[in-house]
């Protein structure tokens, strides 16, 4: 529908002549294969033609029957009608319209909501029946299965359509009835349209934008605290539902049950989107509404069409900044607080885990069993080791992990998603203070001079592991030694064992036998 120059109409018209109110007829004409074409009133007819044809409407057939005096009379026309010749019409109007007409515009559905209406230079998506006034079908953007795209108020489209695309609302749906003269005219479009022809447009508005949109943010849910929004460079996790403007989805999180992660700010999104996720809480729900030149442009992508304005109902997850580290917020702290948690000790503790928008991950009460753990020992993910320093008994805690510091990228399948953050709420029940770093077990007092032989229990120059063990266990028990709290007896009495046994023969001999204090002078790291 491309707009083209228009002639003025012709004031004569091949047919019957006469002398004789200024609307223009097209009637068929079956045995040309074509409509007559002609202005009623305007002396382009004989007279009772001129008289018949008054008060007609599209799709009316009449039988016409016009005595000789209102016809040719008495000279009849040479060769085709005899002088005095009654003449009979089996006429059928197919269209109509008048000059002084203008573009009629008739609105059959209007959206509760319409924030905004087609202006000139606008672009817009639209689906339309095309007809003729008779209701003859010419063409169907439906029938291609694609929009028709153009902008508005410019010429790219005739200028009738130019006309009754203006002041629409998307998702309205409105019949537009173009004449001729601002259409294709005379001589029509060369196709399906043939000269003199009326249009009829039925358009439902899909989408509108204009190229000097940016994105539209419409805020639906802002949490009352939100301690922090998101910048440039921030990694997000968000679930949303993307739609067209008509409300067509074309793509949603939720259906793949996992949210969309993804840096803010950088380039990993499309540009709209990209500035549309700037400044957002964790738990915030906001419509992101985003022109095609800051989306998918012309070409579109997959579901998306081109030049489409996207859609973006998010809800943010969460968010954290690869330079974060944890977060420690003290909620309770006992009177007495001398006794502090450190590298090696043993603890026990309750926690619950859950990610930042409050989803509950695990409950240690739930459960109905503490969490056990050496501290800094990597039996847990580092942001909890540096979450439970320097804590004491009864203390209560929030602890933030960032995911660098938790279960990464990769999370724990069924249980953690992928660069989650993590709130742990923690109260510490029990520690143990464990043993100086790099020692399994320590003396609590003097050690004896005859170490080897009283370990020695046969005599025989060899200790086996069994009499090792034996004797740690005794030290243990009758709390002349201590070994490191939250291991295993065995696994440590054996590695201290292996220290020893230098050969690797599994005896043990006095040669070998060293204390922790020789050890270090030797660089060694023994009993």
């Amino acid at each position: 529908m491309l707009a083209r120059k228009q002639r003025a109409p012709s004031e004569t018209s091949e047919g019957l002549l006469g002398p004789g109110p200024a609307e223009r007829a097209r009637c068929v004409v079956y045995d040309r294969g074509s409509t007559f074409n002609v202005f009623v009133g305007k002396g382009q007819l004989i007279a009772g033609m001129d008289k018949a044809l008054v008060g007609m409407c599209v799709n009316e057939r009449r039988f016409v029957k016009i005595p000789p005096k209102l016809a040719y009379g008495s000279e009849g026309v040479s060769g085709v009608i005899p002088p005095n010749a009654v003449l009979h019409f089996d006429v059928l109007l197919i269209d109509l319209w008048n000059p002084e007409d203008e573009v009629q515009v008739e609105t059959y559905f209007k959206p509760e909501k319409c924030t905004r209406r087609v202006q000139v230079s606008d672009f817009v998506r639209y689906h339309y029946n095309g007809t003729f006034l008779d209701g003859t079908l010419f063409d169907s953007s439906h029938n291609r299965m694609r929009t028709y795209d153009t902008y508005v108020g410019i010429g790219w489209l005739i200028p009738g359509m130019d006309q009754g695309l203006l002041g629409m609302c998307i998702g309205e749906k409105r019949i537009i009835t173009i004449p001729p003269f601002l259409a294709y005219g005379e001589e029509g479009d060369g196709k399906e349209i043939p000269g003199q022809a009326s249009l009829v447009f039925d358009v439902a508005l899909l989408d509108l934008h204009n190229p000097k949109d940016g994105i539209t943010i419409e805020n639906q849910l802002v949490p009352e605290s939100c301690e922090r929004r998101t910048q440039t460079g921030d990694f997000i996790r968000y679930h949303y539902n993307g739609t067209l403007l008509d409300g067509t989805l074309f793509d949603s999180s939720y259906s793949r049950n996992r949210t969309y992660d993804t840096y803010v700010g950088k380039g990993y999104v499309i540009a709209g989107m990209d500035e549309g996720l700037l400044g957002v809480c964790t738990g915030e729900r906001r419509r992101i509404i985003i022109p095609p030149h800051l989306g998918y442009g012309e070409e579109g992508r997959g579901k998306i069409p081109g030049s489409a304005v996207l859609v973006f109902d998010i809800h943010v997850a969460d968010f954290h900044n690869p330079s974060d580290s944890v977060s420690i917020t003290v909620n309770y702290k006992p009177s007495n607080c001398s006794l502090l948690s450190k590298k090696g000790d043993y603890l026990k503790y309750h926690y619950n885990a859950s990610l930042l928008d409050g989803t509950l991950l695990v409950s240690t009460q739930s459960l109905g069993k503490t969490y056990n753990i050496v501290l800094g020992s990597g039996q847990v993910v580092i942001g909890m080791d540096m979450g439970l320093q320097d804590m004491c008994v009864g203390e209560r805690r929030t602890v933030v992990i960032p995911p660098h510091l938790g279960y990464g990228e990769d999370g724990v399948e069924g249980e953690v998603p992928g660069s989650a953050v993590l709130v742990f709420d923690i109260e510490l029940l029990e520690l143990v203070s464990g043993l100086p770093e790099g020692y399994m077990f320590v003396w609590n007092g003097e050690v004896s001079p005859n170490l080897f032989e009283e370990i020695d229990q046969n005599h025989d120059g060899e200790v086996l592991l069994e009499e090792f063990s034996e004797y740690i266990q005794a030290q243990v028990d009758s709390g002349k030694g201590k070994l490191a709290p939250g291991f295993d007896f065995e696994k440590i009495v054996k590695n201290m064992f292996t220290n020893q046994d230098r050969d690797g023969n599994g005896k043990v001999t006095v040669e070998e036998f060293k204390l922790k204090d020789q050890e270090a002078k030797e660089g060694h790291d023994e009993l």
